[in-house]
């Protein structure tokens, strides 16, 4: 789970601004939060961050992206960190950028955290956190790890350390060194959480394409709970060695693909979709497939993916996600950007209500999203501090800060008027004329002219 997340100097944020799932004193929704009795804390299962276009909310999402790939692919040794500073102000580009992370990992908090540049990793840090108290396993500083004299096998990390280049995150390393240490970080980061992007096309998928899949019924069912049309998923096996995909393309799957694992692809401009699965260590191609229910009885009718509208088709994407998010054990932490993207309002939350309803106190799954959809702005789904403003001031920067900082926010109250009066700001600044006066002026002054 994310405790909390800092950032600064990344994109639009400027300064620190740091973003907490850990939930307030407020009783409302109370049931579904997670307990964390280890730590006396309560951990919220959602949270919705809302904004003018252009205010931030993305480029968290972005950092979020940024992280995962420098933990989990690193960098190549002539490369540059792509790491985006504040670009209107010429003094942020030679500071480091900034990112902090504290996260539940099996019963435990960490705080990992890291600063750097385009050329260099110019600090780097993991504390294990303790109900009281606190232990640096490592610290990377001017040159050296300043590891935590605890470790027994200190003088391999050392050794392990040494093999770190100065644009490389000593966490990567250490991986690829089989220390084990400090594996779990590494593994939340590639396996834990997963971002979903508007337009997603190489990402993970579960594979409820085989019907011995014990959640292949349920997706079905969900699909047509939520009036899709569809009546059950399917799959078309093809040679992966006639897919019309470029060679870049089947490259990185049989590089980057492990067994066990499946990848969504879409394939542009048709819009055809796929799933690669590696079994035996082959990969398997299926091209996804919907039927229809048609007007013969007990007869389905085939449609290909690119047959579907963009809602569907934007459906099959997350249910996926919100199955796994429902599953007792899961750990998984989803984070989507611009959820509400060619959805209904309407079943955009049946879906976040279906996953609230799964929520208690043993929940360890997350689900944060960005949206534009003020209909969700309600507090009958969403307490308070589940919802979170994005704002950009007159000089660019971008802040951060959760409706359970505006004090005069009752329980009962109609939070969604506020915002779209914009008294919690978080609105664009439209300052477009009334396009009817500009023409009546354009035709007087022509008339004049003449």
């Amino acid at each position: 789970m994310i405790i909390s997340m800092s950032i600064e100097n990344w994109m639009s944020f400027r300064h620190r601004s740091t973003f907490s799932m850990v939930a307030s004193k407020e009783r409302q929704h109370g049931e579904r939060l997670a307990q964390l009795k280890k730590y006396q804390m309560r951990v919220l299962p959602i949270s919705a961050v809302y904004g003018g276009n252009a205010s931030g909310k993305t480029n968290l999402f972005k950092a979020l992206s940024f992280a995962k790939t420098l933990v989990v692919k690193g960098t190549q040794p002539e490369g540059i960190i792509p790491v985006e500073p504040f670009r209107l102000d010429p003094a942020c580009a030679k500071e480091p950028s900034r990112f902090s992370f504290e996260l539940l990992i099996d019963d435990t908090i960490y705080e990992f955290s890291f600063s750097v540049t385009r050329t260099t990793v110019e600090e780097e840090k993991l504390v294990q956190i303790f109900s009281t108290s606190e232990k640096v396993l490592y610290h990377r500083k001017d040159g050296k790890p300043n590891f935590h004299p605890s470790f027994d096998n200190e003088e391999f990390l050392k050794f392990a350390f040494q093999g770190t280049r100065d644009n490389q995150l000593f966490l990567t390393n250490s991986v690829n060194q089989k220390v084990e240490e400090f594996k779990p970080i590494y593994e939340w980061f590639r396996s834990t959480l997963d971002l979903v992007a508007p337009d997603s096309r190489f990402e993970p998928f579960e594979q409820f394409l085989q019907e011995d899949h014990p959640q292949y019924p349920v997706m079905n069912d969900t699909l047509a709970q939520l009036d899709t049309g569809i009546t059950h998923l399917g799959g078309e096996e093809i040679p992966f060695e006639n897919l019309n995909f470029p060679d870049s393309l089947k490259t990185k799957l049989q590089e980057e693909v492990p067994e066990g694992m499946t990848v969504r692809i879409v394939a542009e401009p048709v819009g055809d979709r796929f799933v690669i699965t590696r079994k035996g260590g082959e990969l398997i191609a299926k091209k996804l497939v919907v039927h229809h229910k048609g007007i013969e009885k007990d007869k389905d009718i085939k449609f290909e993916m690119r047959n579907e509208s963009d809602g569907t088709q934007r459906v099959i994407d997350l249910v996926p996600a919100f199955l796994e998010l429902m599953r007792p054990t899961s750990s998984k932490v989803y984070v989507i950007d611009e959820i509400d993207r060619s959805l209904h309002t309407l079943l955009t939350r049946k879906l976040l209500e279906r996953y609230l309803s799964s929520c208690s106190q043993d929940t360890r799954s997350q689900l944060l999203f960005t949206t534009h959809d003020a209909l969700l702005m309600d507090q009958k789904i969403l307490r308070r501090d589940e919802m979170w403003i994005t704002e950009r001031d007159n000089q660019g920067n971008s802040s951060l800060l959760s409706l359970s900082e505006y004090k005069d926010i009752r329980f009962d109250k109609d939070i969604r008027k506020s915002y779209l009066q914009g008294r919690l700001g978080g609105i664009p600044r439209i300052i477009l004329s009334d396009p009817m006066v500009c023409r009546e002026e354009t035709t007087v002054h022509a008339g004049e002219k003449h």
